[in-house]
């Protein structure tokens, strides 16, 4: 089975890209985040003319995630127990959905963004992650994946310059040590082992040719559980779907599983 996970920075925009995506690689399960729109809202006859089965999460313009199979789209769970919501009053947002796909849990995360250190997002980031944790603990006995863009850098050669984002969130000693949390609970990062090096990243801001100076960002991600991380074969990081014309600010980033 091929996974991918794709932060697409609006599927309405890029439904075209998304469906060449998944021809180009041959994609059994795509997850999608920053899909911003309604579900009535999204484009799918052409990828239900591919074969492929979409369930998807969202409640206006912004945030939104999906998963879209060829393999089966079984159990879908919109959020997770306990997911906490933003705003006064609380409100949910779209920001998980999971949904089992030839045996395999997905999960099709949108970590909140965080925006300042100290801003009430950042807070609500930190809680949003602490309540994920509890609830993957139950997750772990399966092949479970949970994928998405987790708007953190865990490591300092995720992050273009260092100097520049010591004072920004995204690289924070409580954003780090919450990511370093699933790790510690079990959870692998797959994609790491394949795609070695400093210069790896899966973001680039639309800002001062970001991308074509590779001044990027690695804050998408896949971790899997131990029976998931024990059948994948292979990950890759499609950097080249970043370039063009329309694209979105994050590429693609590819996991292979063994049947």
């Amino acid at each position: 089975m091929r996974l991918a996970t794709w932060n697409v920075n609006s599927l309405r925009s890029r439904i075209g890209r998304v469906e060449a995506f998944l021809e180009r690689h041959d994609i059994d399960v795509l997850a999608l985040q920053e899909t911003k729109a309604r579900e009535d809202q999204l484009p799918l006859m052409g990828l239900q003319s591919l074969g492929y089965e979409v369930a998807a999460a969202g409640y206006h313009q912004w945030n939104g995630v999906a998963i879209i199979s060829r393999v089966g789209l079984e159990d879908v769970q919109i959020g997770f127990e306990e997911m906490p919501g933003f705003g006064d009053p609380l409100t949910a947002e779209a920001r998980a959905i999971g949904a089992t796909c030839a045996g395999v849990r997905v999960w099709s995360l949108y970590v909140p963004n965080g925006r300042k250190v100290e801003d009430p997002h950042y807070a609500y980031k930190l809680d949003w992650l602490a309540r994920l944790r509890a609830a993957a603990l139950d997750w772990r006995e399966g092949p479970t994946a949970l994928v998405g863009d987790w708007n953190i850098a865990p490591l300092d050669e995720d992050v273009f310059d260092m100097a520049q984002f010591k004072t920004s969130t995204h690289v924070t000693p409580p954003e780090r040590a919450a990511f370093q949390a699933f790790l510690d609970d079990g959870y692998v990062d797959v994609v790491r082992p394949h795609t070695p090096g400093p210069d790896v990243y899966t973001y680039w801001d639309y800002y001062r040719q970001r991308y074509e100076r590779n001044r990027g960002l690695r804050i998408d991600f896949v971790l899997g559980s131990a029976p998931f991380a024990s059948r994948v074969t292979g990950a890759f990081i499609d950097r080249d779907e970043r370039a063009g014309t329309g694209a979105s600010d994050h590429a693609p980033v590819v996991v292979d599983l063994a049947d």
